[in-house]
């Protein structure tokens, strides 16, 4: 059973937390959270980029010249391809699709997959009493600076916090995320999680296998 330190607001470990093996201790198929990732960033793409084709540009609908008698080659239409200013051929169109299908079970498991992977890495940690007085954000810098954080963190909670959620938004490498948003991306995005021990609870009781 993996376990987790606790750190209060001071930044001391208070003690440590027992995590579900089936939640928290999932053996880490790198494939599988690839897979995942690259369909979920494929799902969120828009396809912004498009050409026009010769029927979608206005203009060349008069035959530049006769069919025969000039020496050149016959054209119908200065908005062919080979022309300048003509249309595209193959090009990219806005009405492609990037959309790939995610199995649900596949997506659940590449999720506890990188937590694992955080707390394999010692990368996550509790905070017993995380929150921001007054929605101040000197608070919180004060906090993670008292804390084994480096880099962008994710302070995960268990429900809404407003205070929190005003200390945090104008930290660059802070990112705050309540449990039922939490997604792969999110964790992956951050080199340190942080959360409440209530969000690990809540996270098990989302995720548990039923016995």
């Amino acid at each position: 059973m993996p376990k987790v330190k606790v750190y209060n607001t001071e930044g001391k470990v208070t003690g440590e937390q027992d995590l579900r093996a089936d939640v928290f201790g999932v053996a880490v198929v790198p494939s599988v959270v690839h897979e995942v990732l690259t369909g979920i960033q494929a799902n969120s793409r828009s396809p912004w980029a498009h050409t026009k084709t010769r029927g979608e540009i206005s203009g060349g609908g008069r035959k530049p010249w006769k069919q025969k008698g000039t020496g050149r080659a016959r054209q119908g239409s200065t908005r062919s391809p080979q022309w300048r200013h003509g249309g595209v051929t193959f090009g990219p169109t806005s009405e492609r699709d990037y959309t790939k299908k995610i199995n649900k079970k596949q997506k659940e498991a590449a999720l506890l997959m990188s937590l694992s992977d955080k707390v394999s890495s010692e990368k996550l940690l509790l905070v017993d009493g995380l929150t921001a007085k007054d929605g101040k954000t000197k608070a919180v810098v004060s906090l993670i600076g008292k804390l084994p954080v480096a880099g962008r963190a994710a302070l995960v909670v268990s429900g809404r916090d407003e205070n929190l959620s005003r200390a945090v938004r104008n930290l660059k490498k802070v990112r705050l995320i309540s449990t039922a948003s939490l997604s792969l991306v999110d964790i992956l995005n951050a080199e340190s999680v942080v959360m409440t021990p209530d969000a690990a609870k809540k996270i098990e009781a989302a995720h548990a296998k039923q016995a």
